[in-house]
């Protein structure tokens, strides 16, 4: 490794520690203040990060969204599950249809074909697990909300796969092309994530935490999180539900311990860090500036179907009140995971494809850098209504 990148590594790690201690002092959301360095120092601003460090962030992407996808399974304790299941499902899934419908027939109306629309509404589904996940930790409340919010975001990315997979193919047949393996592939990478992640979580239930504390723990937490993102990879399975999955399964059956979750808690930090930053430095807002009337658009939409299905969902599921218009700004967030299938999509319809990485880039931008404010502001505004 060069020099200048380990200087580099240094420097970013400092500016996230100065970041940190912004937002401690005025609240302000850190993954905000994290994408805000990056994009300061990366490509659109004065491009001081290194080339060789920009190429660690796909690794260390899958290495910290396994992490959060870990501790985000381990919010699915039975407990929880009993208390705020019908609620985590009930909104998940009016939160994915009615994107998926309301973003659809928006871009329609737009002018824009109808496969266009529907493949890129089905990208509007994802959220951001690790930019909420964030937010929610920084805010140390923990009460009703914040635990079915952490529920939803660990299971709709999983509704999101589903839907984005039945889309491609609905989509394929719309414009001729034959494209069975669709069901197929998404099936495996759903239901072989589920089955790696119990084959993972079940022996890691019974084996770790026996040991004393300190850096043998740190060390089972590492060997869970790397376990987990490589094999997910080599298995071509989601690593996003196969960390959820390993988390779920050693929360509820792990009854000698937590200790695998406060350990991956503690290590997950300068992964986060370097993970968000980088991810700034590879934003543009020059794109996000592009993408023109149809990228207001979509971000609008996705923005009106957040906010209308989260209150709706919240009601039909019976949640409190006062908590129900929250939902859906606390699911606005909404990064990697759109990208990623964004990149699907446009391998699939190359005739749409520069228009769908341009929108969903863009519309990306927008959302990963204002979503975590409107989060923080819906977890506040909660808390305040349970204390009132």
């Amino acid at each position: 490794m060069q020099p200048a990148s380990l200087i580099a590594l240094g420097g970013l790690f400092l500016c996230g520690l100065v970041g940190d201690l912004i937002s401690r002092k005025t609240g302000f959301p850190r993954v905000t203040l994290f994408l805000l360095i990056g994009l300061l120092a990366g490509r659109a601003g004065f491009d001081v990060i290194p080339a060789a460090l920009n190429g660690w962030y796909d690794m260390l992407s899958v290495i910290a969204l396994t992490m959060v996808a870990f501790l985000l399974g381990g919010a699915l304790q039975l407990r929880t599950l009993r208390e705020h299941g019908r609620s985590i499902i009930i909104i998940s899934l009016v939160l994915v249809i009615g994107t998926l419908a309301i973003v659809a027939a928006g871009l329609a109306v737009l002018g824009l074909p109808l496969g266009l629309s529907l493949v890129l509404a089905a990208i509007a589904t994802a959220t951001a697990p690790a930019s909420t996940n964030d937010v929610i930790i920084q805010s140390g409340i923990k009460n009703g909300f914040t635990r079915t919010l952490r529920g939803i975001v660990a299971i709709d990315d999983v509704w999101g796969i589903v839907v984005f997979s039945v889309i491609l193919v609905l989509v394929g047949g719309l414009e001729g092309h034959e494209n069975s393996e669709g069901f197929a592939l998404a099936a495996w990478e759903i239901g072989g994530a589920i089955l790696l992640g119990l084959a993972i979580g079940a022996p890691a239930a019974l084996l770790t935490g026996r040991l004393h504390e300190g850096e043998p723990l740190q060390i089972e937490a590492l060997s869970l999180v790397f376990l987990t993102s490589g094999l997910s990879l080599w298995a071509g399975v989601s690593f996003l539900i196969t960390g959820m999955v390993v988390g779920a399964v050693i929360v509820n059956l792990a009854a000698h311990h937590t200790k695998a979750f406060h350990e991956i808690t503690h290590i997950q930090w300068p992964f986060v860090v370097l993970f968000f930053i980088l991810a700034g430095g590879s934003l543009d807002f020059a794109v996000a500036i592009g993408v023109g009337g149809i990228g207001m658009g979509l971000v609008l939409l996705r923005t009106v179907a957040r906010l209308l299905c989260g209150w709706v969902g919240a009601g039909m599921a019976g949640t409190p009140l006062l908590e129900r218009p929250w939902y859906g700004p606390a699911l606005l967030p909404q990064a990697g995971v759109a990208i990623g299938m964004a990149l699907i999509a446009a391998r699939q319809f190359p005739d749409w494809g520069a228009q769908i990485i341009a929108l969903t880039v863009g519309t990306t931008v927008v959302f990963e850098v204002f979503g975590p404010i409107a989060t923080m502001i819906a977890i506040k505004r909660t808390a305040q209504i349970s204390d009132g």
